[in-house]
């Protein structure tokens, strides 16, 4: 825990930018005061923000902006280094891990830092902050869960969450509808030494228009000899299987 609050109260310093996922370099000028209670609390954002986060709540809303309403335990990692355990939880509309360091109410939530390094397990899953391509091909920032971790390849999970404007009814024969919070799932593939992330739509003749040339005959003829449909997790799976091994 005393790797934790360290770590924490770090996290406003060792962020740099959003894409580059590099960290400050401290030196031996001595950090060890960041370990007092007030100036963790000074250095990780003002109290009165922990309210407004614990009650982003509106009974006129459909749906939430939410992955799951409660904080949940994770572990924190720092590259490869186990930090300590704390509690979180995903707000997709802002792109936003909140944490906690004790589930109690009366606990400050703060937002986690969007280091590229900082790692939080999603469900046994690391989570982190990525540089992603869409479909569109715009590039993005965002939280992506590893949820394949291949030889040569890799797939990721996004939850995301757009909101949408309700509207007034017009007259007394047409019904108002209300402001809502709708989730989406999107996939993304890594290939290891093509240094990009890119969305992976569910359907075959995408996969092999991101899959390297010398690879593409080969993936055709075992989507074809074994009548695979890509269309959820677990056939990306086996088709990675076969990827990884090929």
């Amino acid at each position: 825990m005393k790797n934790l609050l360290f770590f924490i109260a770090l996290l406003p310093t060792i962020v740099l930018t959003q894409t580059t996922g590099q960290v400050a370099n401290y030196g031996s000028s001595g950090n060890a005061g960041y370990s007092s209670t007030g100036q963790l609390n000074a250095l990780l954002g003002p109290i009165q923000d922990a309210k407004a986060k614990l009650n982003f709540k509106n009974e006129g809303f459909q749906g939430s902006p939410y992955t799951f309403e409660v904080f949940m335990p994770t572990t924190l990692y720092y590259g490869d280094e186990e930090m300590g355990n704390l509690f979180y939880r995903y707000n997709a509309y802002n792109e936003e891990i909140e944490i906690k360091k004790e589930n109690i109410e009366s606990e400050g939530v703060r937002a986690l830092g969007r280091d590229k390094k900082i790692v939080v397990l999603n469900n046994g899953k690391p989570m982190s902050f990525k540089t992603f391509i869409d479909r569109t091909k715009r590039t993005q920032n965002g939280y992506l869960t590893k949820i394949y971790d291949g030889k040569k390849y890799s797939l990721y999970k996004r939850t995301d969450v757009k909101f949408t404007e309700g509207q007034k009814a017009q007259n007394s024969f047409v019904k108002a509808i209300p402001a809502r919070f709708s989730k989406f799932t999107e996939y993304y593939l890594e290939i290891d030494g093509m240094q990009r992330i890119d969305e992976l739509e569910l359907n075959n003749r995408k996969l092999v228009k991101l899959v390297p040339e010398s690879g593409k005959e080969a993936l055709k003829t075992y989507l074809k000899e074994n009548k695979i449909k890509i269309k959820d997790e677990a056939s990306i799976a086996k088709v990675l299987d076969f990827l990884d091994k090929a």
